[in-house]
């Protein structure tokens, strides 16, 4: 496969750098904006600010700044299938991860993680949400390619991104650090979930940074994580992903045993409940949203509308399934005339 040059691509070192995007959620909270005239609600991550053919396409585009085509998976749900299906993803076959049911984060890492390490037992791996908008992806890039390295120094702590914030939000979730090592990356000292914007304000005073749920970490690392919170678990799926080599007989292995998981929250349960294996690095001003809410929808098309309209190409690639910009545009001209 040959690499696709894009605006945001960057080098990458062929070595064990790996890159796996989530694209499983069901985007809940935006249905008010994804719904369509015949009732169906198309994920997110399907959907688009109108500068690309989707969401999952930029942060497809956003791990070419550590990994190549061939070592970036993507974990998408099976009932998405009319939509993954359709896009050009520019991953190899194989690199595309279903899961027959979604069974929170957790378990949407802990798959492909399996399936990583049965490829490559050496692999680091850079972890990438699908409902990101980024205005300055290069500063960001930068960063990914910063926390990458830093495992190459480090590889038994997981590094999550932290965004400088640009102003205090209260749906967000923040991460406060403490002390600082040789590559400005410090220890985490506490998560706070959606403060009220008095504490979010005196978050960012004190150095608190927004939760990207962005992280680099070592694969190795990542499942002993994995193993402390949920052994059982991870026994039972390296099981199914390591003896099975008919890929057919493993996906039915793995639709029996999903039928018996329960929902788990990957930050929560997992990281949360980590500290000691956590470290933040923090990612200058980038022009960072997580388009999980129509407000944040709004506020983004708001106020880099300009920037977003004198990107688009003048004949795109492919139309969105769904325009998140247009769609709320519309709406806001629709409340206006009532």
């Amino acid at each position: 496969m040959t690499r696709v040059q894009g605006r945001w691509d960057t080098h990458w070192d062929a070595g064990h750098n790996w890159a796996l995007v989530l694209a499983a959620g069901e985007g809940s909270r935006l249905q008010s904006l994804t719904m369509t005239a015949s009732g169906v609600a198309i994920p997110k991550q399907f959907c688009s600010l109108g500068t690309s053919p989707s969401l999952l396409d930029d942060a497809l585009r956003r791990a070419r700044a550590v990994a190549s085509p061939e070592r970036t998976c993507a974990i998408v749900a099976e009932q998405h299938r009319r939509w993954w299906q359709a896009l050009p993803l520019d991953i190899p076959a194989e690199n595309l991860i279903r899961q027959p049911h979604n069974r929170g984060t957790a378990n949407g890492i802990l798959l492909p993680l399996l399936r990583i390490v049965h490829r490559d037992p050496e692999a680091n791996l850079l972890v990438l949400p699908s409902d990101h908008y980024v205005r300055n992806e290069e500063v960001l890039a930068t960063s990914l390619q910063q926390a990458m390295s830093a495992l190459e120094r480090d590889s038994e702590h997981l590094i999550l991104l932290g965004i400088t914030p640009e102003e205090p939000d209260p749906e967000l979730g923040y991460i406060v650090g403490e002390g600082v090592d040789e590559d400005g990356i410090r220890a985490v000292r506490a998560f706070v979930e959606k403060p009220s914007a008095n504490t979010a304000r005196e978050l960012i005073e004190t150095g608190g940074v927004w939760n990207s749920f962005i992280f680099a970490v070592n694969a190795q690392t990542l499942l002993r994580v994995f193993e402390e919170r949920c052994v059982d678990l991870v026994r039972e799926m390296k099981h199914i992903v390591s003896k099975q080599n008919d890929a057919q007989a493993q996906n039915q292995e793995i639709a029996k045993l999903y039928e018996q998981l329960p929902q788990v929250d990957f930050s929560r349960e997992v990281l949360q409940r980590s500290p000691g294996a956590l470290k933040v690095l923090t990612v200058p001003p980038c022009g960072w949203s997580d388009l999980g809410t129509p407000r944040r929808v709004a506020e983004t098309v708001h106020r880099y509308g300009a920037a977003r309209r004198a990107s688009i190409p003048e004949k795109p690639s492919m139309a969105a399934f769904l325009d998140l910009a247009a769609r709320h545009t519309h709406a806001s001209a629709a409340a206006q005339m009532q």
